[in-house]
């Protein structure tokens, strides 16, 4: 008698490949995923006897499932410019949190909490290498990544201030001082308007004095407090300074109303490269610009991510600082991850445990911000494969009818 077992264990394992073909199709839009494909094995075969040449001979008993495997090749970008999307080009995982239980996902279409932590869209936090004071220290424990709108950054007191500024050299001795105003900062953030008074007192010879608004420092007097100066400036035939040879350091303001630190800063003289910022020309005493390093607090206006994974957070005050860093963790057997549904897999014995580490190292993948990675699933080759597995679903089911009316043809004899 035929064997219904054989057929029926085809028609269980083409519909399971199926299965898999539709749940494939069906994840077609879904961010991160990664296609699976079907393979199968024969099973244990029946040895009914051997030839005269002493080959066996053998009666297959059909067959099963062998392995469901994905495919872990990148998906394409999809560029929505949202700031909280980050896409992995490359190997590894994004690692997420809740109640405890680490999970791994590839899907990176993020969002904000509430408490402004960075999130997936089911509420798992993301985890990465937090920055303390914007700095990211890459060897300490995983936590969340603040990047809420109600982040601040503190005020920081102006330690330098320079002027690129020239002095006229067809100003007379007795004409009126050319004066430019430069905001500066203390330690509790407070704006300070200083001004740098410079008086010519000869060929080739100025004075400079810095004043500050006496109601900053509590003063009753009527005119502004001098900070410094006055002091000499020399300049040489050309225009260059010779005196100061250096930069004016230790200027110092005591006593600010606001109860903030004395302010102690320095006037460079010279740029980064050093090139003098302060000249005598003959063309009209002007301040192309000023810069200081100061700056009142500030909260987060936006923020973006490097292909580092590095978050890179814009402030109000101007500051641009680091927020933090997000971990990617790769595994030695990627096919042994289990998934868990919701777009995220959990490592087994098999996948071995999480190495976690920064995007770009260890052959982890980099990031692209602003980005989501697509499915990577390919239509046209999910057709072919189920036309292919209709067929063999198709074949195995005739072979059943046919055993049947073998069957049935049997039990006639009988009668």
């Amino acid at each position: 008698m035929p064997l219904f077992s054989i057929p029926l264990s085809g028609l269980n394992a083409q519909s399971n490949a199926l299965s898999v073909i539709a749940n494939n199709l069906a994840n077609l839009n879904t961010n991160g995923y990664k296609d699976e494909q079907t393979s199968f094995r024969d099973l244990f075969y029946q040895t009914v006897g051997a030839t005269g040449g002493g080959n066996p001979i053998q009666l297959g008993n059909g067959t099963q499932v062998e392995t469901i495997s994905a495919n872990f090749n990148d998906g394409s970008l999809d560029n929505t410019g949202v700031p909280t999307d980050m896409a992995i080009t490359g190997d590894g995982f994004f690692i997420t949190q809740q109640d405890g239980v680490m999970q791994y996902t590839r899907a990176g279409n993020f969002t904000v909490s509430k408490s402004g932590e960075l999130t997936t869209q089911d509420g798992q936090t993301v985890l990465g290498y937090p920055a303390v004071a914007g700095v990211v220290n890459t060897g300490a424990a995983l936590g969340a990544l603040q990047v809420g709108k109600g982040l601040t950054s503190p005020a920081s007191a102006t330690s330098s201030v320079q002027l690129n500024s020239n002095l006229d050299a067809r100003t007379n001795v007795g004409d009126a001082p050319f004066n430019t105003p430069v905001t500066v900062y203390d330690s509790l953030g407070t704006p300070h308007v200083l001004g740098f008074q410079f008086t010519k007192t000869g060929a080739n010879s100025w004075s400079y004095q810095i004043t500050i608004p006496a109601a900053d420092v509590g003063s009753a007097g009527p005119g502004p407090t001098v900070v410094a100066g006055p002091s000499p400036l020399v300049f040489d035939s050309n225009g260059n300074l010779t005196t100061p040879a250096s930069n004016v350091t230790g200027i110092t303001v005591t006593g600010l109303a606001d109860g903030a630190s004395d302010l102690k800063f320095d006037w460079s003289l010279y740029d980064s490269s050093g090139v003098l910022t302060i000249t005598q020309m003959a063309a009209s005493s002007t301040t192309a610009s000023t810069n200081q390093n100061g700056c009142s607090s500030g909260t987060l206006q936006q923020f973006n991510v490097d292909s580092a994974g590095v978050l890179q957070g814009t402030f109000t005050n101007g500051k641009v600082t680091a927020l933090g860093q997000v971990a990617v963790a790769s595994f030695a057997n990627e096919q042994g991850l289990q998934r868990s549904g919701a777009n995220v897999y959990t490592p087994t014995l098999s996948s071995g445990a999480a190495v976690v580490g920064t995007p770009g190292s260890g052959g982890r993948g980099s990031i692209t911000g602003g980005s989501v990675e697509l499915s990577n699933v390919d239509v046209a080759k999910e057709f072919a494969k189920m036309i292919i597995a209709q067929r063999g679903y198709e074949a195995n089911a005739k072979v059943v009818t046919t055993f049947d009316t073998i069957s049935q043809d049997t039990i006639g004899l009988i009668r």
